[in-house]
């Protein structure tokens, strides 16, 4: 008997499988040249049923050599026009006129194939091309497995326990070798394609990620990785919200559901409180669907599962807002095209809960800030729920007021602020404001600690300063930053007539006086007179062309440079001038030189 193999059987390998078990005798495989081209495409391309079907031909070659039937490549290779054609079916076509012209047996498991070969008249046999099995790493699972990790030349390993609370098991002391994996592997990839409920969410040869029924599979292969590895997680728990023990006012707010945040490290339990918000929208009779990739929350059928729409999260949110759902849940909120398509989803009506891995509850609300205008983030989320251990250990509400930040004093400084408060107490916990230039989170803290806004300002300023002196200092002390420098750069640092000094204390919001490192320096005698609207200080020859310093009392008024007549000269209506003249007649003005 002649056959003619297409591509289906090559890449399932279900030719090879017969021959092994000798359910079929054969005089000659008759392989369509184009077959062989279209596989080389796709191994090229980097797929794994490219090389897959490259090694079944090889395999059916020494196959030949050992039961003695002979293998062939025949044919002529496609025309450009064909290759065009062939997302349309075109080379099934192909095969099918070869196997006719050559008078053999067409083998496949494609079903829609072997119908139209028998409508035209061609010999057909049709393989089933899976059969359902207990699989490998099947046997490795028990109702406590969290995840199995296999790689080559370890060991196997699974997490078993409940989430927060595990333990690493190894499951035998022989490491798995690279025939093992690859044949768990075939495996899952099988039934990936024929099980119910299972998808191939990413198909490379350096990475495959699998949805099998309720485990998320990530394949791993050299250079990628640096040894083949499998990795499987499933969960273990589903809980409905009631299983959370929430308070009636806390439930009432995910009931109100305007924008929700779940945060928490991996295998913290995210998803699971997802899963069960979710369920808890469906019980309310709300239109519920969910943003994934890949799918692995545990939700009912009611609850329709979306994954990226041609791999755009973009497309995906123009299709949600056409079905108009009442929420949204989407799991792992990562890149700045999900946190976009969050705001837009939000912003357009929809209740929205995302979930984000983030070690705290704040520094959810830190990545969220990045993305969002201040005034916006209370309507995007006014609440984050974080988890850890499978249990809830926070809850955030945001919201909007306008106030003067805690740790500021004055009604200059009234501006925006996101409070942050813990949902149960109310206590204040962190303000969200515009600080500079930029969008800062401050942790509000006891009245006898340090203030925020002092921290923060400390640092902020010290930034600054940097740019004239690297070795500055910077100390705030009641709103007021108190900045060291050598005495050398502080001309430069407070700049013409304070412009430098002015710009910053008004990008900052705070006062900045300016000292000598090293202390006040050596007190110098002066002489001052008025002539006209200006002072007029007199120094020693010595102190010509060096600077010196205005002080009342503790405060620093002004570094000036004495000029090549010893003297420095004053406008008495400038701000320099008024604070000098008040000094002096209070008694209270010194000058010192460093």
């Amino acid at each position: 008997m002649r056959i003619v193999p297409d591509t289906s059987v090559i890449i399932k390998r279900a030719l090879s499988e017969l021959l092994e078990k000798g359910r079929i005798e054969v005089k000659e495989i008759l392989i369509p040249r184009f077959v062989v081209e279209e596989l080389q495409s796709q191994a090229s391309k980097g797929l794994r049923i490219g090389f897959e079907g490259l090694e079944e031909i090889k395999h059916l070659r020494e196959l030949g050599e050992k039961l003695g039937f002979k293998v062939e490549v025949k044919g002529r290779l496609q025309t450009l026009e064909e290759i065009r054609l062939a997302k349309s079916g075109r080379i099934d076509a192909l095969i099918i006129e070869f196997a006719r012209e050559e008078d053999a047996v067409l083998y496949t498991c494609d079903v829609v194939q072997s119908l139209v070969a028998e409508a035209e008249g061609v010999k057909t046999v049709y393989i089933r091309p899976y059969e359902a099995k207990k699989l490998t790493i099947e046997s490795m699972l028990t109702e406590d497995t969290l995840s199995l990790h296999l790689k080559e030349k370890a060991p196997p390993l699974a997490k078993r326990g409940r989430p927060g609370n595990f333990r690493l098991v190894r499951l035998r002391e022989e490491p798995l070798t690279a025939e093992e994996l690859e044949g768990i592997i075939q495996e899952i990839v099988e039934a990936a394609r024929y099980q119910e409920d299972s998808f191939i969410e990413l198909a490379s040869r350096e990475a495959t990620v699998v949805q099998l029924g309720n485990m998320r599979i990530a394949i791993a292969r050299p250079p990628f990785s640096d040894g083949i590895e499998v990795t499987v997680v499933r969960p273990i728990v589903k809980l409905t919200l009631d299983d959370y023990r929430l308070s009636e006012q806390l439930k009432k707010r995910i009931e109100r559901g305007e924008g929700i945040i779940i945060a928490g490290p991996p295998g913290s339990g995210k998803s699971t409180l997802a899963s069960s918000i979710a369920e808890f929208y469906k019980s309310l009779g709300k239109v519920v669907k969910t943003i994934e990739q890949p799918r692995d929350l545990q939700v009912s059928d009611e609850i329709t599962q979306y994954t990226k729409l041609h791999g755009s999260v973009e497309r995906t949110a123009e299709l949600l807002l056409l079905v108009r759902p009442d929420y949204t849940i989407f799991d792992e909120v990562r890149t700045n095209s999900d946190f976009a398509t969050f705001v837009d989803m939000r912003l357009a009506g929809i209740g929205m809960v995302g979930v984000v891995h983030a070690s705290s509850a704040i520094d959810a609300i830190q990545r969220l800030i990045r993305r969002v205008e201040l005034g916006m983030i209370p309507h995007v989320v006014d609440t984050v729920i974080f988890v850890k251990d499978g249990k809830i250990e926070e809850v955030y509400k945001l919201e909007l007021v306008v106030k003067v930040p805690t740790g500021m004093v004055g009604e200059d400084f009234i501006r925006p602020v996101v409070e942050v408060r813990d949902f149960e107490t109310n206590e204040l916990k962190y303000e969200i404001y515009t600080f500079g230039e930029e969008n800062v989170i401050v942790e509000v803290t006891k009245a006898s600690e340090r203030s925020p806004i002092e921290r923060l300002a400390a640092e902020r300023i010290l930034q600054e300063i940097k740019r004239f002196e690297r070795g500055a200092e910077v100390e705030v002390r009641n709103n007021v930053a108190l900045v060291r420098v050598n005495a050398d750069a502080i001309p430069k640092l407070i700049g013409k007539k304070g412009k430098n000094i002015s710009k910053l204390e008004e990008r900052l919001g705070i006062k900045i006086e300016v000292l000598p490192k090293g202390g006040l320096g050596r007190k110098v005698d002066f002489n001052y007179r008025e002539v006209g609207k200006n002072l007029v200080f007199t120094f020693s020859s010595e102190l010509i062309g060096k600077n010196v310093s205005f002080y009342d009392g503790e405060e620093c008024i002004a570094t000036l440079l004495v000029g090549k007549k010893g003297e420095i000269k004053l406008r008495r209506d400038s701000e320099v001038g008024r604070r000098v003249l008040s000094a002096l007649l209070k008694s209270r003005l010194s000058i010192y030189a460093s």
